[in-house]
């Protein structure tokens, strides 16, 4: 039913919220920074010669600057809410000193398996995860001509989508490091998903 794929999966570039350790998410829709563009520049820069046959981002704006020079040299795009980060809720964009005690206190819990809980008029992880299946199935459905595809999202969607296509529980998420511009390759042999490349950061340096 499905064909073998290549996927090179990315986080966005660094934005302000970033570099001061402000929690971004679903909600706010932020610009890369000045160190962030030099990130997508090194990115694209490697990984150019690679002939990518579609670009899949988030709907947020962070995304489509990291990989617009693909985009650019008409790699054909597709935006899938599946992708967006993890909606905090109330504490998207507040200070690190207010958020720190409750986002440890989550985190921690979601590390001992109770991946159901959430901030206020936010998301659980299980909740990314019923969106991004949906946007896994659409990848996975490309056709036979499609073999290398770009995808770039964000850091906690991001650890959460390794967990689905490795197969592993969702309190297992922070087994996935990453840093802005950060690449996981995953090769898909058309029925399981196999990690090739971990965290890779070499185009930073």
């Amino acid at each position: 039913m499905y064909t073998a794929k290549t996927f090179y999966i990315i986080r966005h570039g660094e934005t302000d919220l970033n570099s001061q350790g402000i929690i971004q998410g679903r909600g706010m829709n932020t610009d890369l920074n000045e160190k962030g563009a030099v990130q997508a520049a090194a990115f694209f820069n490697a990984y150019q010669h690679i002939p990518f046959d579609i670009v899949y981002t988030s709907t947020l704006k962070r995304t489509h600057q990291t990989v617009a020079k693909f985009i650019e040299n008409d790699v054909p795009w597709i935006q899938h809410a599946g992708l967006d980060e993890l909606a905090w809720g109330i504490y998207e964009g507040k200070p690190s000193e207010i958020t720190k005690p409750a986002f440890l206190a989550l985190t921690t819990a979601w590390l001992a398996g109770a991946v159901h809980e959430k901030f206020e008029a936010g998301e659980s992880p299980m909740e990314v995860q019923n969106r991004q299946l949906e946007a896994l199935e659409e990848l996975k459905k490309l056709p036979e001509e499609v073999s290398n595809v770009l995808i770039c999202m964000h850091g906690r969607a991001l650890r959460i989508f390794l967990c689905v296509l490795s197969g592993l529980s969702l309190s297992q998420m922070d087994t996935f490091p990453h840093t802005n511009t950060t690449l996981y390759k995953v090769y898909f042999d058309g029925e399981s998903f196999e990690i090739q490349e971990y965290n890779n950061t070499q185009h930073l340096v």
